[in-house]
């Protein structure tokens, strides 16, 4: 089967994504032809990227999106249809971190992780389906994981929780969704060097009691083929490639993008 990485005719939703991996993503759709919604707690941000994407060529709005507010998830969804028409692709990409061994892990922490990661893709997912059940139109549903949906490491119990839990959501949700022609991945990178990743140097180097190059060096990237950081381009070519596939020969996947850190 031959198939073009194209986009056209597609509107995409993307949480998170008045920066970093989101962001990219957010640009590399556009350029394929996507109409592009940049869904993010931050509005300026987001209508920072939508204008940078527009002054480009492409076409993009920014929304204001409380991922974890079931209200403010549909109004902004209602939005995004309205603007731009159906949703075809989610992106579920919206996250943070917040390390802590166990024994000192906030409950309050816990509660916040898991309701962004995984409250706020089960609150999109539900939103994203009424445009992609509507007379079975089909669409594709990306959840933004992390080998920490395979591996566990010390410090990020919620984190490997929540990414753990994300298998499992676009698991069933290929099963579901497969009447309606909609598929269901989960791309999960090594360690991207964004701010948030640049955050836990200096947080991981307090709690292991080691220098930020011995966590970049020993810890981030010792299990890597080459020593190298996931880049941003590396998890946008695969949301566009999962994005464009065709048909459900491909649904129900865990993509890991890592250099050889965890391999399936």
């Amino acid at each position: 089967m031959n198939m073009t990485l194209s986009l056209k005719g597609k509107t995409a939703l993307i949480t998170g994504a008045a920066s970093g991996i989101g962001r990219n993503m957010a640009e590399v759709f556009a350029r394929a032809g996507a109409a592009v919604v940049i869904a993010d707690l931050n509005q300026d941000g987001a209508d920072a990227t939508a204008k940078a994407i527009a002054d480009a060529g492409g076409k993009a709005i920014g929304i204001a999106m409380n991922v974890t507010d079931e209200a403010a998830v549909n109004a902004g969804f209602e939005r995004a249809v309205k603007a731009l028409g159906p949703i075809d692709i989610l992106v579920s990409n919206a996250g943070i971190q917040i390390v802590n061994p166990i024994e000192n892990y906030a409950f309050a922490d816990w509660k916040k992780m898991l309701a962004i990661h995984l409250d706020g893709a089960f609150l999109t997912t539900k939103a994203a389906l009424r445009s992609m059940y509507a007379g079975d139109r089909g669409g594709v549903v990306i959840y933004m994981g992390s080998v920490h949906s395979h591996e566990a490491s010390k410090l990020k119990s919620a984190y490997v929780a929540a990414k753990h839990g994300l298998l499992g959501l676009a698991k069933v949700l290929a099963k579901e969704g497969a009447a309606h022609n909609v598929r269901a991945h989960v791309i999960c990178p090594g360690f991207v060097r964004t701010p948030l990743v640049d955050k836990q140097i200096p947080e991981q180097a307090k709690e292991l009691g080691i220098s930020a190059a011995d966590v970049i060096r020993n810890v981030m990237l010792k299990d890597t083929v080459d020593g190298e950081f996931t880049t941003v381009d590396d998890v946008a070519d695969v949301a566009l490639f999962l994005a464009a596939f065709p048909s459900a020969a491909l649904t129900g996947q865990s993509i890991v993008v890592s250099h050889g850190w965890f391999m399936q």
